[in-house]
């Protein structure tokens, strides 16, 4: 006798359910995206213990005949596919696996009713074994109940973990897909009670009602299309960030996918703000051509192959870095109920011309000290009075300010009443930042030779790496030379730093080289070198602000791109709202 021998079928079917559903999340976006492919305007999702006790969804499509449904549970039977080729596939599922491995490893019962049939027909299946389709009562549409999953296969059962945990990923495909869907009413039940319910809404609105109230007021909208490439969604703020990418939709066409290509990118776009370890909240909708797209790599069907990734990886990277080029002000807020976000724009007023140096902020016309030194906002006396002549506008949204704390942090408050908080060097930091860099993109950056050179002592390591970085370090304003074994001649800094040291500087800077290859070219790490130089020429925690200085600092930030956080990823504003502050003290 031959020792090879063919499966059973029911064998094949539990052994592709591993594969196509490992758990309750998996089966459940597999039916929900069966939901939508069948024009579905409202999905109905509900979960027992997690899905494993029981999984039910609901919708009003289309709807199956009574012969669909027996052909429904085989084994590839698909109506998705219009050819054979598996090029231009534009529906969610397309591979006919889905109902028989959950058939195969649960209790599966399906009951559907097209449009013009006056009764509705059900199938069951359980471990593999099929019934006949027999008459049922429903209305038009299909639902989909399993019942004990992976009864039929323990060995998979073993490993789902806990009903709370299995529910939590299930709830977060859910999302993902309503995200995806913003055009098709969603409801979600988990052990009987709705954890979210969203009726069919503007893309905007379902994002904002799905991420969260603080990831929804500090959205950037992105819409930009390139070489038959469109993408476009709202990114959020570098100043609110998650511990996981749970928080990151990522959908093409219509998709939702967790593609390493485009994490790389959005983790690519964002490495320089945001500190390391975190990950940025994005909800990103990409249109690409069928015939440039691969989805038939995975069952799971959330990875892909770009025919040009190269090309995507530009576009994603891009426009994300484009939106976060805008200053701190231009975040445009969700208004309450409204069905549309317009595009940010920079403010309408001027923004005063600001000494960037480390000894002051200084707005043009305006002289130094002998303002309120706003320390304490219960001060008396004509400083208090020049405080309180401060209004909060509208045309300034980080309000006007009207203390400063721990010679640190700047208070202020806006016009709708939010309280912020301003780390000063944090938020210095980043305008020097950009105005370096502005000069660098402008080709010229500023010098200011030292009256007498300065001579720095460093390692000899560290002086050869900088020595070899001098014709680049010139083009940033930095001008150095060896001066004998172990020391550096400093002839003259950027002008935007101001006054500083010049040693730790080259410390810092040399530290950043000993990080890069001798053939990695300066402009590859640019950004990181420039950083170093932002930090050492930013004024100090600790340093007395004037209320003139302080309102010179808020109205930079407004104008200036990327402020939300500092050159490490750090934020530099906090906005506590008048719930928030509710909320603290037990009001709410």
């Amino acid at each position: 006798m031959s020792r090879i021998r063919l499966l059973s079928e029911s064998t094949v079917n539990r052994i592709a359910a591993g594969e196509v559903i490992e758990r309750p999340a998996a089966a459940t976006k597999e039916l929900v995206e069966n939901a939508l492919d069948a024009g579905a305007t409202r999905i109905v999702v509900c979960l027992d213990g997690g899905g494993i006790d029981r999984l039910e969804v609901t919708d009003n499509g289309i709807g199956m005949s009574a012969e669909e449904l027996e052909l429904c549970v085989l084994r590839h039977a698909t109506s998705k596919l219009t050819d054979e080729t598996l090029v231009r596939i534009t529906t969610l599922g397309f591979r006919g696996e889905a109902l028989p491995s959950i058939g195969a490893a649960a209790r599966l019962s399906i009951t559907s009713r097209p449009g013009a049939a006056d009764h509705a027909c059900a199938i069951t299946v359980e471990g593999g074994h099929v019934s006949a389709v027999a008459p049922s009562s429903g209305s038009t549409g299909t639902r989909v109940v399993v019942r004990d999953l992976f009864f039929a296969t323990p060995a998979r059962r073993k490993f789902l973990k806990s009903p709370r945990i299995e529910g939590d990923h299930a709830e977060a495909v859910v999302r993902r897909l309503a995200l995806s869907a913003p055009g098709v009413a969603f409801r979600l039940e988990l052990d009987g009670r709705v954890v979210f319910e969203a009726p069919a809404q503007p893309r905007i609105e379902r994002v904002a009602a799905l991420l969260g109230r603080d990831e929804a007021s500090v959205m950037l909208p992105i819409d930009e299309e390139r070489g038959g490439l469109r993408i476009s969604g709202y990114i959020c703020s570098p100043a609110v960030t998650r511990a996981t990418p749970v928080a990151q939709t990522l959908v093409v066409n219509n998709r939702p996918v967790a593609d390493p290509v485009l994490r790389t990118a959005v983790k690519v776009a964002y490495r320089d703000v945001i500190a390391a370890g975190r990950h940025a909240i994005v909800a990103l909708y990409l249109d690409v051509p069928p015939d440039d797209l691969d989805v038939n790599v995975h069952p799971a069907k959330t990875e892909l192959r770009f025919r040009d990734a190269g090309a995507v990886r530009s576009l994603v990277i891009g426009s994300v870095r484009r939106a976060l080029g805008v200053g701190t002000g231009q975040v445009v807020p969700m208004p309450s109920g409204a069905a549309s976000w317009g595009r940010p724009v920079r403010p309408s007023y001027p923004a005063p011309p600001l000494s960037l140096s480390s000894g002051s902020l200084s707005p043009g016309g305006v002289p130094r000290g002998n303002l309120a030194e706003a320390q304490l906002p219960f001060m008396s006396g004509p400083a208090a009075r020049q405080i309180a002549a401060v209004e909060p506008s509208p045309d300034y949204p980080l309000g006007a300010p009207v203390a400063q704390v721990l010679d640190t942090y700047i208070i202020a408050v806006a016009s709708d009443g939010s309280l912020v908080l301003v780390d000063q060097h944090a938020a210095h930091e980043r305008l020097t930042h950009e105005a370096i860099r502005e000069q660098v993109l402008d080709g010229v950056v500023r010098s200011q030779p030292l009256l007498l050179p300065a001579v720095v002592d460093l390692p000899p390591a560290d002086v050869a790496r900088l020595v070899a970085r001098a014709t680049d370090l010139a083009g940033l304003g930095l001008e150095l030379e060896e001066f004998g074994a172990g020391a550096i001649l400093v002839r003259a800094l950027p002008a935007v730093l101001g006054a500083s040291e010049p040693g730790p500087l080259l410390r810092d800077l040399a530290d950043e080289f000993a990080d890069m290859d001798e053939e990695t070219v300066l402009s590859a790490r640019l950004d990181a070198v420039i950083a170093r130089m932002a930090c050492h020429g930013s004024i100090r925690a600790g340093r007395k602000l004037g209320q003139a200085e302080m309102s010179a600092l808020l109205r930079q930030m407004e104008a200036t791109p990327r402020a939300a956080t500092c050159s490490h990823g750090r934020p530099t504003v906090l906005k506590l709202s008048k719930m928030d502050i509710e909320k603290m003290f037990g009001r709410r």
